[in-house]
């Protein structure tokens, strides 16, 4: 079976991920505009009729923008915990407020739609409540940890089952210290609670790859704080250092915060 991935967006101004077969698929978290999700999903022959599910991670504005729409407007089910279910219906940014729609989850509780196998799992971050994602479709394993402020032994677990790992190098810790970030901010983002810094992902990934993870996307990358370039360096040297050659052993991307990816297809 064919699986495909798209990153239609991902970075603080808005995130959302495509993952499918080639007759259906669902989106993890909704960050940016209806008319981009529609027109990045034409753009790659997909129709939102196929979309049979939206799954998000929390609650920021930047992953649930378009969610009203989607689940209410289209009438596509929207997954998750219920505790981010009540901080989505809270939110500045939803207009169009979640009921029908409305589908919950429990974290570590597997779920199974069509040929998807889901499980969420708890992440360190400072949403209402916030997971991650485990999928499992015809043997291949994604798992998606886009804001977290630390890997604690729940998130590497699922970290070490993933072929394909979508996983945050959100800031460069000298770019975040030197720049514009009033001090409160500066705190947040390196908390537990926050994000991850390329260094840290970077050594957790040096010490803790499998064999077989294929696929590394670094996500959420900062636009104040990062660049895709620095990213990627930071997590290549790290491996290099351990013995694992990027391009061989594993492939290596960061995500670029405002432009789809390429539409990645696996057998």
């Amino acid at each position: 079976m064919k699986v495909k991935f798209i990153s239609l967006a991902s970075g603080s101004s808005g995130n959302c991920y495509y993952l499918g077969t080639e007759t259906y698929g669902i989106l993890i978290d909704a960050g940016i505009g209806i008319r981009t999700i529609k027109k990045v999903l034409k753009d790659y022959n997909i129709l939102m009729d196929s979309i049979r599910a939206v799954f998000i991670t929390h609650d920021h504005a930047d992953h649930i923008k378009a969610v009203g729409n989607l689940g209410e407007k289209m009438n596509i089910p929207v997954y998750t915990t219920a505790r981010i279910h009540a901080g989505i219906n809270r939110s500045y940014c939803m207009t169009e407020k979640l009921s029908s729609s409305v589908r919950y989850l429990e974290k570590q509780e597997p779920m199974t739609l069509e040929d998807f196998h889901i499980e969420s799992f708890e992440v360190p971050h400072d949403g209402t409540d916030n997971v991650g994602y485990c999928i499992e479709i015809d043997g291949k394993v994604f798992s998606f940890l886009t804001d977290l402020g630390e890997i604690t032994p729940t998130a590497a677990h699922y970290i070490s089952k993933a072929n394909y790992l979508i996983l945050e190098a959100n800031y460069d810790e000298e770019m975040l210290k030197m720049g514009p970030y009033p001090q409160y901010l500066k705190e947040r983002i390196t908390s537990k609670t926050g994000h991850m810094s390329n260094s840290d992902t970077a050594e957790f990934l040096a010490e803790n790859i499998t064999e077989h993870l294929r696929y590394i996307w670094l996500c959420h990358l900062s636009k104040d704080n990062n660049h895709p370039e620095l990213a990627y360096k930071t997590v290549e040297w790290k491996l290099k250092n351990k013995g694992v050659i990027v391009g061989k052993d594993v492939q290596l991307l960061a995500l670029k915060r405002n432009t789809p990816s390429e539409l990645y297809v696996f057998e």
